[in-house]
């Protein structure tokens, strides 16, 4: 018979080559809670999901020239529509205003209360939420879920599981689709998907989006928070010891005990009565007693979970609270407090928060003041200048004007720099002019061959500045471009026309 098995020989690192690199994930149930925090979550959900789903149908009148969408990424025609905002390729630096504002304002909101972005209107918490909210009403609370992983197979758990991951990947569809929709007319969009018309790149986002929500909201969770998301590594660098926090108050709940020991032996076991109750409703299943943690969203829903307790004990509340590390120091040693203001309006936080304003202030200056009319010119160079039969100099530009309203205009359009210079259009045999009168479609660009035609006696140098200028004949706007007026050498008379 064989001899007993030997126990494999350590690796030259000192592991064991059988154990496992990575730990097992643990599967986290979170518990029903209710409290202000909670609610709190729920309104959060519920806005923040309101303003995604329901943002795509809302409408707002531009006229009968433009798409009348409220909020509408136009790729096809290159412009960004928000509301009364409308946003060109050209004008692209507000939207990185508006990213540097996203960033400043989420690096204002974790140096004043930590990661709360991440615990209340982060896409990965709200979907998560969402999901957990469907599990929960499918399979019930924590103890039931707990069972039903454990039980075999059978039909109530396989109509159970299949209604959940039904109802997952129902609303998985529904983000997807609701995101195509700000890309282009929806109703018109989901008639064509309905009928199967759509664009493939269409069906295809809602696919990766339907697998994406799928995935990670519904089945890796916590995993995201913790294992894919950068910021829980770099939020170190925005807290300091004035930076609010879910906080365990130690010195208050040490050393635990049950309520019976409490009462045995009165004054020597703290608050804590080590119910788990703060553990069991964590949605990313950490124990907030072992002090700040990287895992930890800020979402305090264990601070609900820990007051509740308390009330039924008859204990003070905020044994789990929203307090700074200086303010806890203070308080454990019966020190006064600082007022609350105090503790937010200090430097860091007033410098985010002058630094965001301060763009979002600039942002709306430029909004307000900027033309709605812009103009583009570029000489053509083959043949960079013509000299007539009578010596006049003659160069072709390509003017492009942009019209920012919803409605037709005209623009006359003249040029400055040189004496006696005239424009023509080649198309219009008419004869040349100070000033053209040209029209531009509503909210959109129209270009034109211009000719500029110059007397030679009026030229100096070869290469002459001058000035395009278009007005709107309204009188609402003007706009200019500076280019270059190219003529021959003094000593060549140059080809005649």
């Amino acid at each position: 018979m064989p001899g007993p098995l030997k126990p494999a020989p350590a690796a030259p690192n000192g592991l064991n080559p059988n154990s496992a690199f990575y730990k097992a994930r643990e599967k986290v149930h979170p518990k029903k809670v209710e409290g202000p925090f909670r609610l709190f979550k729920w309104a959060v959900l519920f806005l923040t999901l309101g303003i995604y789903y329901i943002t795509p149908w809302l409408r707002w009148d531009r006229g009968e020239f433009s798409p009348d969408q409220a909020v509408l990424v136009d790729l096809a025609n290159r412009r960004f529509y928000f509301g009364p905002i409308e946003i060109w390729p050209q004008e692209f630096y507000y939207v990185a205003g508006l990213l540097i504002m996203a960033g400043l304002g989420l690096f204002l909101v974790t140096t004043s209360v930590g990661r709360a972005w991440c615990g209340y209107a982060c896409p990965q918490t709200v979907w998560t939420d969402l999901y957990m909210a469907v599990e929960r009403w499918v399979e019930g609370d924590r103890n039931d879920r707990i069972k039903l992983d454990k039980a075999p197979m059978s039909a109530e758990k396989l109509a159970k599981r299949t209604t959940k991951h039904a109802i997952w990947l129902g609303i998985a569809v529904l983000t997807g689709g609701a995101w195509v929709f700000y890309f282009t007319d929806a109703p018109t969009l989901l008639r064509e998907l309905l009928t199967g018309q759509a664009p493939f790149v269409a069906y295809a986002t809602i696919g990766v989006l339907t697998f994406t929500t799928y995935s990670l909201a519904g089945l890796m969770r916590e995993q995201v928070c913790t294992y894919m998301c950068p910021w829980p590594r770099i939020q170190s660098a925005m807290l300091d010891e004035d930076s609010f926090l879910v906080t365990y108050k130690a010195w208050r709940g040490e050393p635990r005990g049950s309520v019976k020991s409490a009462e045995a032996a009165p004054g020597t076991i703290g608050d804590c009565v080590d119910c788990m109750a703060c553990v069991n409703v964590c949605p990313t299943g950490i124990d907030i007693r072992n002090g700040p943690q990287l895992e930890c969203i800020t979402c305090a829903l264990c601070i609900d979970a820990c007051n509740d307790v308390m009330d039924k004990l008859g204990r003070p509340r905020d044994l789990i609270g929203y307090t700074t590390l200086k303010r806890d120091v203070a308080e454990s040693k019966g020190e006064t407090l600082a007022p609350m203001w105090k503790v937010i309006a200090r430097p860091r936080v007033l410098i985010y928060g002058a630094v965001w304003a301060a763009i979002g202030i600039g942002m709306l200056v430029v909004l307000a003041g900027r033309s709605r009319m812009d103009i583009s010119v570029a000489q053509e160079r083959n043949p960079v200048f013509v000299v007539l039969s009578d010596g006049d100099i003659r160069n072709s530009y390509t003017v492009k004007l942009l019209n920012k309203e919803h409605r037709p205009r005209e623009f006359d359009l003249t040029v400055s720099g040189l004496d006696n210079a005239r424009l023509s259009l080649p198309v219009s045999g008419e004869a040349p002019a100070k000033r053209l009168r040209l029209k531009v479609r509503p909210d959109g660009v129209d270009t034109y061959r211009v000719q500029v035609r110059v007397p030679a006696a009026s030229i100096e140098d070869e290469q002459s500045e001058i000035v395009f200028k278009a007005r709107a004949a309204d009188g609402d706007g003007d706009t200019m471009e500076t280019t270059r007026f190219t003529a021959p050498e003094r000593e060549d008379d140059g080809d005649q026309e």
